[in-house]
């Protein structure tokens, strides 16, 4: 019997009890992260008169762009502090705190507590992300089976978070004040922080400060391969690379918000060929990281350079899920604000608000029953983790409660542009259950299977979206499209979303040794980050295709780049199975 086999003898729905704390603290991180960045966008294109800042949508999404993908990028800095150095629980609890700190901070709304609270938060989900998922690993060593199932238990709690802090903190930055909407997000990852702290000691051992072993006994450890130590080319190539790569994800809003003025490489520009001097620098680091891994992967074993090579083919197709599916917060809510009929009057108004209303309640409603089930497991023990938890829940119940209150008041309905991105998170809590059991029956695709499902999908989303602005003409700047197109694309994207992102974890972790864990969660949020820049890329682009060709050519290009991901991925599936060597 493993160190935590004695997890799974007293279950919660089919897993631990522990899992579910994980859930819940996820949870409220995902309700402040998703809740203010719903928010973002419009709030740096709004107009000043609307207490925005007034900014081109462009500048908008290269700022949005940048903050998302340094986002993911500083998992790599919380892996390694938390492998070496801190441990899981620790960096889970410093990342806590910094993004709650950073929530109060754009409360405030100033640019320098606007900059000083991005700033924060990219350090805080830095220590958080990467450990949540690395904990989860180390619970389920020996229960591989099980795993599938448990990432994608934990993704609803994600998906749980994003949907209320969406609804609720949309709700209130868009119709009362952006401050509210800002501040709610901070009041909540407050209290994920002093959920998880109060229960810290049911995980056991888990995540506790790491002890020091010498290199002998890591080659020891059950099934692991031999060390692979960077050479001082590679830490230099590294170094080089991350500096500039980092540079340039700076310097790209900087630079354009500035005009020029304040552009990093304009010394850069036209010294290799024509383009910005930005576009130089950072195909330069890629080579250079593209170099570290040809270094770096022959001197594994065959067996470890297989599923390596196999982590790095699933994290180039990655990049071009997240890079489409995160038009989401950008381009696809300035579509939804300006160009989607967003006013019901009458019978449809009333349609909605009803529909909204068991949309929130239901929900709610189902998250508040695995409260309960898990204060019975854990009460006794860990009362005060349970008694935050449920007053968090409480003043969650009553923003709830007040916000359908006061849209039934009105006869018509406007639906928030924000609003539309809670359906992604209500149809994962919806088709999560029902992809958990696929993933666990005899059924279950291979990676390849799922990442091209996935892609396919996420391309029958934007084609939704193409076909309903094929009347935008080019260059218009409103128009009144039905807003069925939006509930479609969300639909498709999340049925991908489950087929790629939640399984994604899963593969890391039976791939790579389980020293690297933390470490390789943190490759695997850079290949994410790229994914992150390259959609603010995306959003920037669509403003001129838009006024050239058309909003649907845009959409269309996207379908286009999405199935053919899906394709490649279908037809490379004997190669990958191969070198994944055995696991499923």
């Amino acid at each position: 019997m493993s160190n935590y086999d004695y997890m799974f003898k007293d279950k919660l729905l089919g897993h631990p009890a522990q899992l579910f704390v994980l859930f819940f603290t996820e949870m409220w991180e995902r309700f402040s992260y998703y809740g203010m960045r719903a928010l973002l966008v419009m709030f740096f294109t709004a107009s000043l008169m609307d207490g925005g800042w007034g900014w081109p949508r462009e500048h908008a999404y290269a700022i949005f762009g940048t903050y998302t993908s340094l986002v993911y990028l500083s998992t790599l800095m919380g892996g390694y502090f938390a492998d070496k150095k801190v441990g899981y629980r620790m960096a889970v609890v410093i990342g806590a705190l910094l993004m709650t700190l950073g929530h109060g901070c754009m409360a405030i709304e100033t640019p320098f507590f606007i900059y000083a609270g991005l700033t924060l938060l990219v350090f805080g989900s830095g220590f958080f992300k990467p450990n949540m998922t690395s904990i989860i690993s180390v619970m389920y060593k020996d229960h591989e089976i099980k795993k599938d199932g448990a990432y994608t238990i934990f993704y609803m709690g994600v998906n749980a978070g994003a949907f209320l802090g969406i609804l609720l903190c949309g709700y209130l930055g868009e119709k009362v004040g952006w401050s509210l909407g800002f501040g709610l997000a901070g009041i909540f990852m407050l209290f994920g922080l002093l959920q998880f702290w109060f229960a810290r000691e049911i995980f056991g051992d888990i995540g506790l400060k790491p002890v020091e072993k010498s290199l002998a006994m890591q080659e020891e450890e059950a099934g692991e391969a031999k060390l692979n130590p960077f050479t001082n080319l590679e830490i230099g190539l590294g170094a080089i690379a991350a500096i500039l790569g980092l540079a340039w994800i700076l310097n790209d809003p900087v630079s354009k918000i500035s005009g020029g003025a304040n552009d990093l490489f304009s010394g850069f520009k036209n010294m290799l060929f024509t383009g910005s001097g930005g576009s130089h620098v950072i195909l330069v680091a890629l080579i250079m990281f593209i170099l570290i891994l040809i270094l770096r992967i022959p001197r594994y074993d065959v067996v470890t350079r297989g599923r390596m090579l196999a982590v790095m083919f699933f994290a180039f197709i990655t990049i071009f899920f997240w890079a489409i599916f995160e038009q989401a917060p950008s381009s696809l809510t300035i579509f939804a604000k300006d160009y989607t009929n967003r006013i019901l009057e009458g019978g449809a108004a009333t349609t909605f608000k009803i529909i909204n209303s068991l949309m929130t309640v239901i929900p709610l409603g189902i998250i508040t029953w695995v409260l309960w089930k898990l204060f019975t497991r854990t009460f006794s023990k860990y009362a005060l983790s349970n008694i935050f938890l449920a007053l968090s829940f409480v003043i969650i119940w009553g923003i709830a409660l007040w916000m359908l209150w006061t849209e039934f008041q009105v006869d018509i309905a406007e639906v928030p542009a924000s609003w539309f991105g809670v359906l992604n998170s209500l149809f994962i809590i919806a088709f999560a259950p029902l992809f958990s059991k696929w993933w666990e029956s005899k059924y279950n695709p291979s990676a390849n299977m799922k990442y091209a499902i996935g892609m396919v999908l996420l391309g029958l989303g934007m084609a939704c979206v193409a076909i309903g602005a094929s009347d935008i003409a080019p260059g218009a700047k409103t128009a009144s499209v039905s807003i069925i197109w939006l509930v479609l694309v969300y639909l498709f994207h999340t049925l991908g979303e489950l087929c790629v992102s939640p399984v994604a974890l899963s593969y890391v972790s039976k791939l790579v040794p389980g020293r690297m864990i933390a470490f390789m969660f943190g490759i695997w949020y850079l290949a994410v980050a790229i994914g992150m820049k390259l959609a603010g890329v995306f959003g920037e682009a669509s403003e001129g295709i838009a006024d050239e060709k058309g909003l649907s050519y845009f959409f269309w290009v996207l379908t286009a780049v999405a199935v053919g991901m899906g394709i490649l991925s279908m037809l490379l599936s004997p190669v990958i199975k191969k070198l994944m060597h055995g696991v499923k």
